[in-house]
């Protein structure tokens, strides 16, 4: 493709229409994700400096834009393919402060858990190389999987901070690593990239039509 041509519009799965590449950048759910990213960075002094209920309170906080961008967009009519690409760099930033302050304040129960979190990472790592590897892009898929991770890893994480159990999360690192699973199922069954797709099946349903 030479560099004067412009390439096809991106498909987003899940409306059930395509949407084409728009070039506002400033509405709410994106305003969501840049607070999510700055948050995930603040999240890391936090962490150093051992203040743990700071940390809880603004990783809830952050967790819950996570949930608002997406219903806003939906809401508001302001889906984007950047909202989506948005939207999954800043999970990733998020997650990636968050696995960062538990290894600083609790490094040792992380440790005792390696066995179930380790499979978790893996298949998350490899998801990723694998939309890198196919779409030259992050996949943003979005599934109901991962929402339901969001929610186990959300209650996992609260009952670790407060002292609870840890059994939350060995049962969130096992949701993690099946929507991954999931994830790189979709990966191989889209020839092209998507954003949105519900689930595994709704990605085999969309290729053979």
């Amino acid at each position: 493709m030479s560099d004067t041509e412009i390439p096809p519009p991106d498909p987003v799965v899940g409306a059930g229409a395509e949407l084409e590449i728009s070039d506002r950048l400033l509405t709410v759910p994106n305003l969501l994700c840049v607070v999510r990213l700055v948050g995930a960075v603040v999240l890391l002094p936090i962490a150093l400096e051992g203040r743990n209920e700071l940390f809880l309170y603004l990783y809830i906080f952050l967790a819950m834009t996570d949930w608002f961008d997406g219903k806003l967009a939906v809401l508001l009519n302001q889906r984007t393919i950047i909202g989506a690409r948005l939207d999954s760099w800043a999970d990733a930033a998020l997650y990636a402060a968050l696995l960062f302050g538990l290894i600083v304040m609790y490094g040792d129960v992380l440790l005792q858990e390696l066995t179930w979190i380790a499979p978790a990472l893996l298949s998350y790592l490899v998801s990723t190389l694998a939309g890198f590897w196919k779409y030259r892009r992050w996949p943003s898929y979005h599934t109901r999987a991962a929402k339901t991770s969001w929610l186990l890893t959300a209650v996992a994480v609260i009952a670790l901070f407060v002292d609870w159990a840890t059994w939350p999360l060995r049962v969130a690192s096992v949701a993690i690593t099946l929507t991954n699973l999931e994830a790189i199922g979709i990966t191989v069954l889209l020839p092209s990239w998507r954003a949105d797709v519900t689930s595994i099946y709704h990605a085999w349903r969309d290729n053979r039509t």
